[in-house]
């Protein structure tokens, strides 16, 4: 049973260049593996993120939802940001 998969993309030609650089300069032996690396560290973040949500925000919201004491209006917010940093005017 085959385990790859021939694909035929585009892509832009900035991408195409610094593909080929890559391949030049000897850090891969080859434009898949160049594409196989960045579709690998794809992965890798969607699995960082899809992780940092479930176990982070998820969590978060639910003791939110249940202690609303420890959540801020959207006023609330903005005001402790102006403290933070005084909003600079615009001359006219």
């Amino acid at each position: 049973m085959r385990t790859t998969k021939q694909l035929s993309i585009t892509i832009p030609l900035d991408m195409a260049e610094a593909i080929s650089a890559k391949v030049s300069s000897g850090e891969y032996a080859s434009e898949s593996e160049v594409i196989r690396d960045g579709v690998r560290t794809l992965l890798a973040r969607d699995e960082v993120v899809e992780r940092w949500l479930r176990d982070e925000v998820v969590r978060t919201y639910d003791l939110l939802q249940k202690d609303r004491s420890r959540t801020l209006t959207v006023a609330e917010v903005r005001a402790a940001l102006r403290q933070q940093r005084p909003v600079k005017r615009r001359k006219s």
